[in-house]
């Protein structure tokens, strides 16, 4: 396959990203005046950004921290593996989680009783089986999201809507891609990152290993690594017509949440990507990743902008966006966070679900 054109060489001192509205292709630029291709370059794979050797303080080797330094060791092996024998692997975890008695088991009964009520029982609790098998594929498929090459992930997966990302950068205003917390959640940012640069939203974990491991992956995949609370660093790369990727699906109890209806129930909501739109002018596409049957990988969809958004009214923006995510879980049920305590209360005024 013939490459894309590079661009156009620049300045000496320059650097950054050089990435065409029309022809979807990226270089690195180095600061010596000329434009750097990728090593093998074969049409579709896209250089990644330099990230350094990752130096992590003394304490994260202490004991305390050994049985994380275990974990993580043997989700790197599954790195290696054939992506059949990882899909086989992360099943098995999957079903042995199932029979634990697990707190995450009840919190995802519970969701499903609430959102799929028409289900029988028997039906939700098959999917509640395949909902643990798709948890323990995502958990090892994580070691592609950190340490799988850009080739592995393209050569396994498809986007599909590309031309609607492309579109909305051409107006110069930025794009926010929302997405929900699904077991791909992960591997669809890299998925997309491996073609087109962007970027990503984190949370960091509390343990400080695991959260230096995956800042890592992020910093060295995506072209920028920003906090969920750095407000200004959203702003400043929609501002400099960049892609600003997140979910913004999971219970937040913070000032500014409202009570929005997701499969009928109140759920305390983030609905900040409304006034953050209208800070920016930035288009809003929903992004979703499946997970496919077989070893044929993950196909992602890029939808058309939400129009208008916003409205002028953040509760019924969200309800848009719900209103995605809900038509995701429908189609692909076991592949959706379930485990994830969606429906807390802002107020003792609403019922509460979870309640022993």
């Amino acid at each position: 396959m013939t490459p894309p054109p590079t661009g156009r060489p620049v300045a000496a001192g320059e650097s950054g990203w050089r990435y065409s509205a029309h022809v979807l292709s990226i270089t690195r630029v180095a600061k010596i005046g000329q434009v750097i291709g990728p090593s093998g370059y074969d049409g579709n794979v896209f250089p990644r950004p330099y990230m350094p050797m990752l130096r992590l303080p003394t304490r994260l080797y202490g004991p305390r921290y050994w049985p994380t330094w275990l974990g993580l060791g043997l989700i790197r092996l599954a790195a290696s593996l054939p992506y059949s024998a990882l899909l086989i692997a992360g099943r098995a975890l999957g079903a042995l989680a199932h029979r634990l008695p697990l707190p995450y088991r009840r919190v995802a009964e519970r969701n499903m009783a609430l959102c799929l009520p028409d289900w029988s029982p028997n039906e939700r609790a098959d999917l509640l089986r395949r909902h643990f098998k798709s948890l323990g594929i995502g958990l090892l498929e994580s070691a592609l999201t950190w340490w799988g090459s850009d080739e592995t992930l393209i050569a396994h997966s498809d986007i599909i809507g590309m031309e609607h990302l492309e579109a909305a950068t051409a107006s110069g205003k930025g794009v926010i891609l929302l997405t929900a917390h699904f077991t791909t959640l992960q591997i669809g940012a890299r998925i997309l990152n491996a073609r087109y640069p962007i970027n990503a939203l984190y949370k960091p974990t509390k343990n400080e290993l695991i959260a230096a491991i995956s800042g890592a992956s992020f910093a060295r995949s995506a072209r920028r690594a920003i906090r969920r609370d750095d407000v200004r660093a959203m702003i400043s790369a929609l501002k400099r017509n960049e892609v600003v990727w997140y979910a913004a699906d999971q219970s937040y109890r913070n000032k500014g949440a409202l009570m929005v209806p997701f499969f009928g129930h109140p759920a305390a909501t983030n609905v900040f990507t409304s006034r953050l739109a209208e800070l920016t002018g930035a288009a809003v596409l929903y992004y979703e990743t499946e997970r496919l049957p077989g070893t044929r990988g993950w196909r992602a969809t890029i939808h058309p902008p939400y129009v208008p958004f916003p409205s002028g009214d953040p509760l019924a923006d969200t309800l848009r966006y719900h209103a995605s995510i809900e038509a995701q879980v429908r189609r692909i049920p076991e592949q959706y966070w379930w485990i994830h305590k969606r429906f807390k209360a802002l107020t003792p005024d609403y019922p509460d679900h979870y309640a022993d």
